[in-house]
C-alpha cells in the first residue's frame, strides 16, 4: 500500500509556482511515481481530491492511444506498463456541488496557528462535522494528518497558497473540467465502487445515480449520517472498500 502526499502537502514539497496547486500537476506527478513503483497491478482508492487524481489518471487510459487503452492501462513504457485493476471513488464524480466547493474554500487558505494541540482538535471537528461521529481518538488521529508542530505551535500541514488557484476558478473552467470528467467516467475500462456519505454536500444523490447509471461497470454504497467524506475508519466502510478490492 502507497499512500504519497501530494505535493504542498505533508512531507511533500512546496511548490514555487502556487498555480500549479491543480489536478493535471497532481495526475503528472501520479504517473510518474507509479513508473518508479511498476507494481503488477495498480488499485486506486482515492478519497475527495484523490478520487479526482485517480480519474484523471483513468482518463489518460481512456483517450490516449500512446496510453494503450485496449489494455487497460496507462502504458508508462515497456518496463512500466502498469495493469489498471480497480478503482474507489470516496464522495466524488465528475460532477462537483457548487455550495460545497464554496464551503471547502472558506478554511482552506486560513492561516491558523494554535498553542496546544487539543486547540486544533476543537477546530477540526468543528469543520469537519462531515466526516461523520467519531470518538476524541479519532478527531485526534485525524487532527495529526492536518496540523503539525512547528516552533512550539501547532499549524497546518499544507501550503496555505493551495487556496489561490482554488479562488481563480471559475463557472467557465469549472463547466470545461466537469465535461472532460464525465468523458473519463464514461470510458473508465474497469469497475468502480463509488463511496457517498448520505448527507453529502460535494457529491449529490443525482450525479452518483447518474454515475452507476452512464458507467455499469460501477456500483454505489452510501453511508448514513456521514457527509463529506467518509473517512474510512468505521467498520462498515471499512468492510465496503476491502470486499470490493479483493473480491474474486
Amino acid at each position: 500500500m502507497v499512500c504519497p502526499d501530494i505535493v504542498g502537502r505533508g512531507r511533500s514539497d512546496w511548490l514555487i509556482d502556487p498555480n500549479a496547486y491543480v489536478i493535471p500537476q497532481y495526475v503528472a506527478d501520479l504517473v510518474t511515481l507509479v513508473a518508479r513503483l511498476k507494481p503488477v497491478r495498480l488499485d486506486w482508492v482515492g478519497t475527495s481530491m484523490g478520487g479526482l487524481i485517480g480519474l484523471g489518471l483513468a482518463g489518460m487510459a481512456a483517450v490516449s492511444p500512446v496510453l494503450r487503452p485496449d489494455r487497460g492501462s496507462w502504458g508508462l513504457g515497456a518496463a512500466a506498463d502498469v495493469p489498471l485493476g480497480r478503482m474507489v471513488f470516496n464522495d466524488i464524480g465528475p460532477a462537483l456541488d457548487v455550495g460545497g466547493l464554496a464551503r471547502i474554500g472558506e478554511y482552506v487558505g486560513q492561516d491558523l496557528r494554535f498553542d496546544r494541540f487539543e486547540q486544533a482538535v476543537d477546530y477540526v471537528q468543528a469543520v469537519s462535522a462531515g466526516f461523520g461521529p467519531h470518538d476524541a481518538a479519532g478527531w485526534g488521529a485525524l487532527t495529526e494528518h492536518v496540523f503539525v508542530e512547528r516552533d512550539g505551535r501547532w499549524v497546518k500541514h499544507y501550503d496555505l497558497r493551495l487556496a489561490q488557484p482554488f479562488a481563480l476558478q471559475t463557472s467557465e473552467t469549472a463547466a470545461a473540467a466537469e465535461t472532460l470528467l464525465w468523458q473519463a467516467w464514461d470510458h473508465l475500462p474497469v469497475p468502480s465502487l463509488i463511496l457517498r456519505g448520505a448527507q453529502s454536500d460535494i457529491l449529490t444523490r443525482d450525479t452518483a445515480r447518474l454515475m452507476t447509471e452512464r458507467n455499469p461497470r460501477a456500483r454505489l454504497v452510501e453511508f448514513d449520517g456521514v457527509g463529506h467524506a467518509p473517512t474510512l475508519r468505521a467498520a462498515d466502510q471499512i468492510a465496503a472498500v476491502s470486499d470490493f478490492l479483493l473480491a474474486p
